[in-house]
């Protein structure tokens, strides 16, 4: 799955979220307002720096579960704040003409799933991602350098 299809499950699932807010928006738009939030420059998912907030948030638990297979565990607004940083989100916002409140909402919603829907199955993009840092070995090596 490449990054605009994930894109586009997130843009669906944040359009379909309960926040009247986010009912009306244009799917291309939020699979663009995404893509600025979560995506990097090679057209794939900044897992990255998504990891990278963990150490310092104590959100490893709750996004550990997002990658691979098994049930995807839930993440508050403000912990989505703290995963993303809040000037990332207010930006988000903007693009979409939404309060930071409904932004933060419809992250903590599709952004579980999107990580999800990026890491599992065979060809995803953990694979692509462990590839790149030298296979499992190479990945744990990295995070025990960024947590030890």
């Amino acid at each position: 799955m490449d990054l605009m299809d994930l894109l586009k499950v997130g843009a669906s699932l944040i359009q379909g979220n309960s926040d009247d807010a986010t009912t009306g928006l244009d799917m291309d738009d939020i699979a663009n307002a995404l893509g600025k939030l979560i995506g990097n420059e090679e057209g794939g998912l900044d897992l990255g720096a998504l990891v990278g907030g963990l150490s310092q948030n104590g959100l490893g638990e709750i996004v550990g579960s997002w990658l691979g297979n098994g049930e995807n565990a839930s993440i508050s607004m403000d912990q989505i704040s703290d995963l993303l940083g809040s000037d990332k989100i207010s930006e988000f916002a903007s693009q979409l003409g939404l309060s930071e409140e409904s932004a933060k909402g419809a992250l903590s919603d599709a952004l579980p799933q999107v990580v999800d829907q990026a890491t599992s199955g065979e060809g995803g993009m953990l694979d692509e991602m462990l590839a790149n840092v030298g296979g499992p070995k190479g990945a744990m090596d990295m995070l025990g350098k960024m947590f030890g």
